[in-house]
């Protein structure tokens, strides 16, 4: 299997085995062993969850240092529209654009505009009617990684149209290109990112062999970078384009908001998202046309790379544009552009932690892992470092515990270790009579 890669890690020095990860982990990729987490590489879809609940900031995310931009002649900032909800004081977009720049891009590009393109492509789609219902948004990569390990049967509804910010990657470069004349292997496109999932989706990307985009910077880190340069900014240049459609992606609901659809939902929050792909794989929300779900509560605004908190960064959208002069955008909608924002790659089920090749052994270990699973207490307790009984029943079979990390386990076999001593002491008592 190819290796995939992950942007969230653990710094183990940090870790002090608390569990509290293991709990929150939508598919049961962390462990708790020897006093240390450690996190199943096949099963983790980068969401984050164990970022944000970590107390001890184990749990970290890979991003890109900033000073990797200077490796390329001509640099780009991909800024995401959850950028402009950050900041307190609704700043004119176009002095964050500006000030980004000034970092030292030579162009900034509003994703929003992207996504405001992605929606267009996304109606043609829907008119050209062949496709599976309901359709489930491509723009999420932590919710597309899960459908890919654990929805196999909803790998078709998914729109196969490129998410926002490797559209944008192309929309950017293509200009570049024509207007610089520099080589495109000079050209180095930043996404300016809210979470890990989106790191994680530029070297194992979605709907093409391989990502325009050459780096990820923390949103947090630009932030911080920011800040100072926004207070002695002055006549920003006007770069802002984007509509408020665009920008609303942002939010859990923007997009789908953006379709105009009379049937759709908009879903945030892994654990919600789980339970309504589940429902749509028993088919039970048969009335609707869309589905928008995204991993983190309230959208790409509670994204674990933020700074604002996300229900106040949320309440922003309305009045984003009050301070902002929008300027007309270069990248009207054309064919072309739907051409390009199809998916050239299909996607596909992607089966992890098989229990054994062989079909025949596989069916045995998995009735031997119900009955370790009957034999457990069935309280998910998470003490043997598991998140569940039948997490650690499986583990077992694996190979990778065994039944006495079970507490309960335990002191069963403790008493009855103790049991057996004490009737040895009677009888070697007995014979010393």
């Amino acid at each position: 299997m190819k290796q995939y890669f992950h942007s969230v890690t653990l710094d183990t020095e940090k870790c002090k085995g608390c569990t509290n990860c293991i709990k929150h982990c939508p598919t049961e990729a962390i462990r708790v062993r020897d006093g240390k987490a450690k996190i199943i590489n096949e099963r983790c879809i980068d969401c984050g969850e164990c970022i944000k609940v970590c107390p001890y900031h184990a749990k970290k995310a890979i991003t890109d240092d900033f000073s990797r931009i200077f490796d390329f002649k001509y640099k780009i900032a991909l800024v995401a529209p959850s950028m402009y909800l950050q900041f307190k004081n609704k700043p004119d977009i176009n002095a964050i654009l500006t000030g980004i720049k000034a970092l030292g891009f030579d162009e900034v590009f509003e994703v929003a505009r992207a996504a405001e393109l992605v929606t267009e492509a996304t109606r043609k789609f829907i008119k050209e009617g062949d496709y599976a219902k309901p359709l489930i948004s491509s723009a999420c990569p932590a919710i597309i990684r899960l459908i890919r390990i654990k929805f196999p049967s909803l790998v078709p509804n998914v729109v196969p149209i490129l998410a926002p910010i490797e559209l944008g990657a192309w929309l950017a470069k293509e200009k570049a290109i024509i207007e610089t004349g520099i080589k495109p292997n000079e050209i180095g496109a930043f996404f300016i990112t809210p979470c890990a999932a989106k790191v994680t989706c530029t070297y194992s990307p979605i709907g093409v062999e391989s990502s325009l985009v050459d780096g990820c910077i923390s949103m947090k880190e630009l932030y911080l970078r920011l800040l100072p340069v926004l207070k002695h900014l002055k006549n920003p240049e006007q770069l802002a384009t984007a509509q408020l459609e665009g920008i609303s992606w942002a939010n859990n609901g923007g997009e789908s908001s953006a379709l105009e659809s009379e049937h759709h939902i908009s879903v945030d929050g892994i654990w919600n998202v789980i339970k309504v792909l589940e429902e749509l794989e028993n088919e039970t929300l048969d009335d609707i046309d869309f589905v928008e779900a995204s991993a983190c509560v309230g959208g790409c605004v509670g994204g674990p790379l933020t700074v604002e908190n996300s229900f106040v960064a949320t309440t922003r959208i309305s009045s984003i544009l009050d301070n902002t002069t929008l300027s007309p955008s270069i990248y009207g909608w054309s064919d072309d552009i739907y051409n390009a924002s199809r998916w050239k790659v299909p996607l596909k089920f992607e089966q992890v932690m098989k229990l054994d090749d062989n079909l025949e052994q596989a069916m045995a270990k998995l009735e031997r892992i119900e009955e370790i699973y009957e034999g457990l207490p069935q309280l998910d307790c998470g003490s043997c470092g598991a998140p569940s009984c039948k997490a650690l029943a499986e583990d077992i079979i694996r190979g990778y515990a065994v039944e006495t990390d079970c507490v309960f386990k335990l002191r069963e076999r403790v008493k009855k270790l103790a049991a057996e001593m004490l009737l040895l002491e009677g009888k070697s008592s007995g014979k010393n009579e």
